[in-house]
């Protein structure tokens, strides 16, 4: 029987593309999504992907979404935690709305969604983590002193999931992505990602999102069993460590 997946922000982006490449290697995908109900609708026709709506910010929200997910499709052996949010500002005119917003979805709702699915998975003694962190987690970045916290501390959750899980037969890895073509990105008007993006990136171009669904996918296998606490970083060369 097919494993299930759970992608968190699946549904866009990099979520859409995560999903879409689980599908395609076998498992049985489950891809939540927060707000955008059109896109969403669009997504699971488009692919016949089961999407469910809730906010991964609520602990009681993300145990009842789980729940739903696996009386519907089954225990969860694959979670992709890969939503997020950005809120930027310099820190001497960042709100503490805008901090908390951010540090509530992309760490809070690492913890969130973790917490639900990983007392199933040490008791099947199998399971696969991915958290989808940043490059700016990794280097830092000017005016994401929110965003460069929650992502920098979903690399410290990883490692002590992973030292916590290692003889379970459940591995926790994180993927760095740089700066990858989504709608996100579209925002960025052309002449900044010119001027003051592409030059930074050594393959000089922007990644694509399939780019990070294949590591993901490889990450989820059975076979990458001895692969966990690790950082892979999918950046072009533009940050390396």
């Amino acid at each position: 029987m097919a494993r299930v997946a759970l992608v968190t922000g699946g549904t866009r982006g990099i979520g859409a593309a995560v999903s879409q490449a689980l599908q395609s290697a076998g498992y049985l995908v489950a891809a939540t999504y927060a707000g955008n109900t059109e896109a969403a609708k669009a997504f699971a026709s488009r692919t016949s992907i089961s999407s469910y709506q809730w906010d991964i910010g609520d602990f009681d929200a993300c145990a009842a979404g789980v729940r739903t997910i696996e009386a519907s499709l089954g225990p969860i052996d694959i979670l992709v935690n890969n939503a997020g949010i950005v809120r930027d500002s310099t820190l001497h005119k960042m709100t503490r709305p805008q901090w908390d917003a951010v540090i509530r979805i992309n760490l809070d709702g690492v913890f969130n969604m973790c917490r639900q699915v990983i007392d199933g998975m040490r008791a099947r003694r199998y399971g696969r983590i991915i958290n989808i962190s940043s490059i700016n987690g990794q280097k830092g970045q000017f005016g994401q002193t929110n965003y460069s916290a929650a992502k920098a501390g979903e690399l410290g959750f990883t490692k002590a999931l992973a030292l916590e899980t290692a003889r379970l037969g459940i591995t926790v890895n994180a993927i760095c992505p740089g700066y990858i073509h989504t709608e996100m990105l579209d925002a960025v008007p052309q002449d900044v990602l010119e001027r003051s993006i592409l030059p930074h990136i050594p393959v000089g171009r922007l990644g694509r999102p399939e780019e990070i669904a294949r590591a993901v996918v490889f990450l989820a296998a059975e076979e990458a069993g001895f692969i966990t606490g690790s950082t892979l970083s999918i950046n072009g060369g533009q940050y390396m460590i």
